[in-house]
């Protein structure tokens, strides 16, 4: 389950210790920009990361912003994806 804050999109497992996470945020002229993609070594391979740019993708485009990525992970699934 993925919870959601301006610029941040995160998950946690029981002890509140997050688990897997992605950072958006907001630049001049509603710019957003990814800059960090985490998934922690327990998590991976379950397309998390994938599913983790989707929601900030989306969550951006209901903002009315325009998507801009620095993370490497981000920029390569934007290349494959919106592309």
């Amino acid at each position: 389950m993925f919870y959601t804050e301006p610029g941040r999109i995160y998950m946690e497992d029981e002890k509140g210790r997050t688990t897997a996470e992605i950072t958006f945020p907001e630049g001049p002229k509603g710019v957003f920009t990814i800059d960090h993609t985490f998934v922690d070594d327990s998590l991976r391979g379950q397309g998390i990361a994938g599913k983790l740019v989707q929601a900030a993708v989306d969550d951006i485009k209901m903002r009315g912003g325009q998507v801009q990525a620095t993370c490497s992970y981000a920029k390569k699934w934007l290349a494959e994806h919106e592309g």
